[in-house]
């Protein structure tokens, strides 16, 4: 759990919600022993103005009314391969699921409900959930998803696992109903998963990966290499290096550990073509860099660092020194 000042509980769009001094948020966990949880899940930029409200004022409302603690990533901290926010709710079960109902009744309001239309509006949710804890929801053969759908009529769906950004262990369940029916839905899942011990400890910030990121950006025209640059509406900016696929592993890192670290330091959001994926008449993978232009030249300086260290062999020893007598660092492999 993060801490209260921690920034995410308010868009940089709004002012900070007001806190109330009897907010759940001061006092998880709770002192009667009671097991906390949390449901994540996606709203787009709209949806999470409304949700804050002006000044603060819905989200600080739906918290005191739920007794839950309610987050949202900053604004451009975006769920990977999307365009959308990360909302984190947590408290009690019942808290939580008291303010998800809140919110999803505002967005349907607003967004959903359309006047003339005969019957109740439906709309859909997309939850966050760990790959691990994908299992649970689906169950053996597909027998918990599928009584999930019987009892609440709403349909569920969820995503393969994405591989194509380093880190994301998440997938997305998506709900779709009625109010009445999602809010049934996310009842049962959230139940499920608050079996699940690994997703209870897995808790955290709303937005809990390595550096923001954006929707997919596109690729320049097709050359020989190079690098390509395209100015986006939100004023970041893209170019694609050309990186030979046999460099592509330094550049990763272990575990994703090197682009990691490149895109902490750097700020840019750092994406890498599947295999195969080539700059249209070359070998070289296609490395997308987005964010500011700043951001972009120390993520480019610190790859191509990273590829002139792969491919520069170390310079030979003199030839009257014996190997014995070669330093650590020129025995070190490079």
């Amino acid at each position: 759990m993060v801490s209260p000042d921690s920034g995410y509980a308010s868009s940089n769009e709004e002012a900070p919600a007001a806190k109330s001094p009897t907010h759940k948020s001061q006092s998880l966990p709770p002192s009667d022993g009671i097991e906390t949880t949390y449901l994540r899940f996606l709203a787009s930029n709209a949806e999470a103005g409304s949700i804050i409200g002006k000044g603060g004022t819905t989200i600080s409302d739906f918290q005191s009314r739920s007794n839950a603690r309610i987050q949202l990533s900053r604004n451009y901290e975006y769920f990977p391969g999307t365009s959308d926010r990360v909302i984190m709710v947590s408290g009690t079960t019942d808290e939580v699921l008291e303010a998800v109902e809140l919110i999803l009744t505002k967005l349907l309001n607003e967004f959903y409900a359309e006047d003339g239309d005969e019957g109740e509006p439906r709309s859909k949710v997309r939850l966050i959930v760990p790959n691990s804890s994908c299992g649970g929801i689906i169950g053996k053969g597909g027998s918990m998803i599928r009584s999930f759908i019987e009892d609440s009529g709403a349909n569920i769906k969820i995503s393969p696992q994405d591989h194509n950004y380093i880190g994301l262990n998440d997938r997305l369940v998506t709900v779709i109903g009625t109010l009445q029916q999602l809010v049934q839905a996310i009842n049962l899942i959230l139940f499920k998963l608050s079996e699940d011990l690994y997703y209870l400890q897995s808790i955290g910030p709303p937005f809990p990966y390595a550096a923001p990121y954006n929707a997919p950006s596109n690729y320049g025209p097709h050359g020989g290499g190079g690098k390509f640059q395209n100015n986006k509406e939100d004023m970041s900016n893209s170019v694609t290096l050309g990186v030979a696929d046999e460099h592509i592993g330094i550049v990763v890192g272990r575990g994703g550990r090197n682009i990691m670290e490149i895109s902490q330091i750097s700020g840019a959001r750092i994406k890498i073509s599947e295999r195969g994926d080539f700059i249209s008449g070359t070998c070289d993978r296609k490395v997308t860099m987005t964010g500011s232009q700043r951001a972009i030249r120390v993520a480019e300086a610190m790859i191509m660092h990273k590829v002139a260290s792969a491919s520069t062999p170390p310079p030979p020893p003199p030839a009257d020194m014996n190997p014995d007598h070669l330093s650590v660092e020129n025995l070190s492999v490079q």
